[in-house]
Parts: C-alpha cells; sequence; structure tokens
C-alpha cells in the first residue's frame, strides 16, 4: 500500500512510530495529485505550503506534541478561504481573489499540524449536485463502469474525488442541502455534516447562512470522528456558533448500539424509489437490528414539503448573501464603455462573473424576497421549515436514537445527462438530504454497497442535535456491518 492509500488513523500510529514521515506521506499525495489532474478535482496546488507544514509536523512529532491531525495531508474547498492562496468559490467573480485571512476551519486544522495539499474544485458558490457549474469545469468521479465519465456529485465534488482517488488523506466540505453527503455517496466515502453551529462558518464565503455547515470528508467513520474534533468547537467571530465543549468523538467508537432505536421514516419510501435503493435501505435496517438495535417506523409528516421550501429559503438567502459582489470592492470588474454608469457597472460584472445556475436562483431568490411576494413564499417556507423542525424534535422526543434513510435517489449518473435537462430533476438529488439542514440535525453518509453497475451506494444516518459522537457510532456500526472495502479501479 502506497503511503497515500492511508486512513486518517493509520497515517496517525504510523507517524507517531516513527515508520513514515510527514513529508514523505505529504509527497505520496502530491504524486497522486499530479497524476489524477484528469479528475480536475486540484485547482490550485500549494506545493511549497505542503511541504513547510510537513517539515513542521515532524518536528511537532520528534518533540511529542503530536495533535491527531498531525502530518495529516488534506485538501481544502474551494470555499474555505486561506490566507495568501486563490480562494474563488469556483466562479469567475472572485478571479484572482486571494484573502489575507484564515478561514477558523482551516486555521485550526492548520493548528492542529495538518498539511494543506491545495484548493479543491466546487460547484459555483455550493450551488449544484454535480459539479458542473464551476469555473474551471467539472470533475469526474474517480469511479467509471462504462465509456461515460460520471459526475462525484455536489457541490463538494472536487472534495470527494480526490479523497476517492487517495490524492489526500482526508478533504473538507460544506453542505447547504447535502452537498457533503451525496458526493460521498456517489463515490464510496464517508460524509458527515455536523450540527448547524458546531463547526464555525466565519472565513468560509457564504452561500445560504441559515443552512451552511462545514464538515469532513473521509475514508473511514473513524477518520471522520477525528477530523471533526479538529474542525469543532466555539469562535467568537461567527455569531451562530455553539459555545459548546467539544467531545472525544473518536472515543464514542464503542460499536455497541444495543437497545437504541431507529426510526425508518415512511415518508421517504417515495414513488418511484429504484429496488436498489429500497433494497441497500432494508439491508441497512437488518445490518442495524443484528448489531442489538430496535428498528421503529416513525412518520416524518412535511417531509414532503422540504425541496420547495428549501429551494426558496437557499436561493432567499443566496440573492442577499451574493449581492456583495458587485466590481466595487474586490472580485472581477467589468470593463465599462463610454457613458456607463454605476449601474451597468453592477449589471455587467454582475452577468459576466456568474454562472448560470448561480443567475438562476439569485433571480429566484430576489423574486420570493420581493414586495407582494414575501409573505406568499418565504415567509410561508419559514412556517414549513419550522414543522420540519418539529417532525424531527417529536421523534427524538418519542425516543429515537438514529434515523436511518437513503442518502441518494441513484448511484452517480453521468455528466451531462441532467445539467442540461430540468433543472428540478438535478434538484431532486437533494430528495434525502435536504430535511438535515432545514431542521439543522447532524447527518452522516455511509457507504454500504454496490450497485448492479459496480457504482457505489450510501445510506445516511440522522442523529439528535450535538449528539455526533452517538451518531458516528451508528455509522461505525453499519460500515462495519456492510465491510465496504471496494475502490475505484485506476484510470485516469
Amino acid at each position: 500500500m502506497n503511503a497515500n492509500e492511508l486512513t486518517i488513523a493509520a497515517a496517525r500510529d504510523a507517524l507517531r512510530r516513527g515508520e513514515l514521515s510527514a513529508v514523505d506521506l505529504t509527497m505520496s499525495c502530491m504524486v497522486a495529485m499530479d497524476a489524477g489532474d484528469d479528475l480536475n478535482a486540484f485547482v490550485h496546488k500549494t506545493p511549497d505550503i505542503a511541504l513547510d507544514q510537513a517539515r513542521a509536523a515532524d518536528a511537532r512529532i520528534a518533540a511529542g506534541d503530536a495533535p491527531a491531525m498531525c502530518g495529516i495531508p488534506l485538501g481544502i474547498k474551494d470555499l474555505f478561504c486561506t490566507k495568501g492562496v486563490p480562494s474563488q468559490a469556483a466562479s469567475n467573480i472572485l478571479a484572482g481573489f486571494k484573502p489575507e485571512y484564515e478561514s477558523t476551519v482551516t486555521a485550526k486544522l492548520f493548528g492542529a499540524g495538518a498539511v494543506m495539499l491545495g484548493k479543491l474544485n466546487m460547484d459555483e458558490f455550493a450551488m449544484g449536485s454535480s459539479n458542473e457549474t464551476s469555473c474551471y469545469g467539472n470533475v469526474i468521479n474517480p469511479w467509471k463502469v462504462d465509456d461515460r465519465n460520471l459526475t462525484p456529485g455536489g457541490s463538494s465534488g472536487g472534495s470527494a474525488a480526490a479523497v476517492a482517488a487517495d490524492m489526500c488523506l482526508a478533504a473538507t466540505g460544506t453542505d447547504t442541502g447535502g452537498s457533503i453527503r451525496q458526493p460521498a455517496a456517489f463515490t464510496g466515502i464517508v460524509g458527515i455534516k455536523p450540527t448547524y453551529g458546531r463547526v464555525s462558518r466565519w472565513g468560509i464565503v457564504a452561500f445560504a447562512s441559515s443552512l451552511d455547515q462545514a464538515g469532513p470528508m473521509t475514508k473511514s467513520v473513524r477518520d471522520a470522528a477525528i477530523m471533526l474534533g479538529a474542525m469543532s468547537g466555539h469562535d467568537p467571530m461567527d455569531s451562530t456558533s455553539a459555545d459548546l465543549a467539544v467531545p472525544d468523538f473518536e472515543a464514542a467508537l464503542t460499536g455497541d448500539i444495543r437497545g437504541k432505536r431507529i426510526g425508518i421514516p415512511r415518508e421517504y419510501r417515495m414513488d418511484g424509489m429504484p429496488a436498489e435503493i429500497d433494497a441497500l435501505w432494508q439491508s441497512g435496517v437488518a445490518m442495524l437490528k443484528d448489531a442489538g438495535a430496535e428498528i421503529v417506523d416513525i412518520t416524518l409528516p412535511h417531509t414532503k414539503y422540504a425541496l420547495p421550501a428549501y429551494y426558496v429559503i437557499a436561493p432567499a438567502e443566496a440573492s442577499s448573501n451574493l449581492a456583495r459582489y458587485d466590481g466595487v470592492r474586490y472580485g472581477h470588474r467589468a470593463k465599462l464603455s463610454a457613458g456607463d454608469g454605476i449601474t451597468e457597472m453592477y449589471e455587467k460584472t454582475r452577468s459576466e462573473g456568474f454562472g448560470p445556475e448561480v443567475q438562476r436562483r439569485i433571480m429566484v431568490g430576489t423574486y420570493v424576497l420581493s414586495a407582494g411576494f414575501y409573505d406568499a413564499y418565504y415567509n410561508r417556507a419559514r412556517r414549513v421549515r419550522a414543522l420540519i423542525k418539529r417532525d424531527f424534535e417529536l421523534a427524538f422526543e418519542g425516543g429515537i436514537d438514529a434515523i436511518l434513510t437513503p442518502a441518494t435517489p441513484s448511484s452517480a449518473f453521468g455528466l451531462g445527462e441532467l445539467a442540461d435537462a430540468d433543472p428540478i430533476q438535478m434538484y431532486l438529488n437533494d430528495v434525502f438530504t435536504v430535511t438535515v439542514n432545514l431542521a439543522g440535525l447532524p447527518g452522516v453518509s455511509v457507504p454500504v454497497g454496490l450497485d448492479s453497475k459496480g457504482l457505489p451506494l450510501g445510506l445516511q444516518l440522522i442523529g439528535r442535535p450535538w449528539e455526533e459522537g452517538d451518531l458516528l457510532n451508528h455509522a461505525y456500526v453499519l460500515e462495519q456491518a456492510a465491510g465496504f472495502v471496494a475502490k475505484a479501479k485506476k484510470w485516469w
């Protein structure tokens, strides 16, 4: 096994035993990165920064000061501001932007000794489910079963592809409506969206502020627990950050869920669900039952309204957040003609800088916030959101410890197959994941099996707020029972 193929846990142990250096581990990942250029996962490589950080990590390890993430090479999603490194959110409107500050998440990871290999591709401003809206071009899924190039999912498609292809040991992702969990499922890796407020959003380019949450994308549940611990914590720079102690998530992985009650929501058995997805779900139910859990049918009656509510709230918040990109202070500014004023500058800059999907969502968001429609759309969606949140609260108050659902309605689809179709068909990829964001709950996707074509499929576990440790333990049991070890066959 090459060093870049290790998990965080295995690399951590090898580094501490002196069997491997952080520099050698980093260089192994850099070789894999260069070999994987055709996947278009990394958009800004930072080899000099990576080697400097690796040398510093080796010195810390030698001195006996080695946090769990010390010396671990990571990819950073382009949504995270990294000091002195291009941070464009995959948008032309932020071309050339190099922040003079570090996001809280990356500062925490680097403070723990992690190594940044570079910035990862994504959907523009995190708006997409297939990584086809990026100004850098689409990412290609390392899994391939025929002549087609497949999507790695979105918006964290670059993160998912890089981890699945062993270009890095793990990566940061963000999840607004499923953008960690869906690409994790499409690429056969683990992705967790923590409780809203568990991880600081400061220094992460905003899409929809009441929904966005950062989380780790890793090769195993144990790795997710290790990395989440390093990313979490109260941040006074983020008013939505929770002032709560960070538990030892890795210590929670006992593998014992005897007596735990797992909810199976009837509303997730939707018309037209592929037989393979339903069979996978039933297989997951059996795995948890065999581990000693009690399976309970539950109802989440407002689930059917989740997608419409999400696609009102998220564009409304995006319309507000993206109003700042006007060509005045930073980023792209359009060339003006004689006689053009500030209105023309705004119009030309934003029409040149934003891609079609971002423009579509800004227009929808502006419409639902406009006079005469605010109450009819935005306020109604907020009320529906409250009902969805209450559904989960009632389930947990009734003694449910976790909820098991599919992660996606299908395996990875071909690039271009949905992008040019009705956008609603693309939005339906989030059908199982958006409720978690609307309710602010933690959710994790775990690879459980392969479909008939040989592509990975994942199941989602939804947990109680602030109980990521317990959620990860359920995910760990599911992971161990499934025994998923399949990897993408190298073709790139």
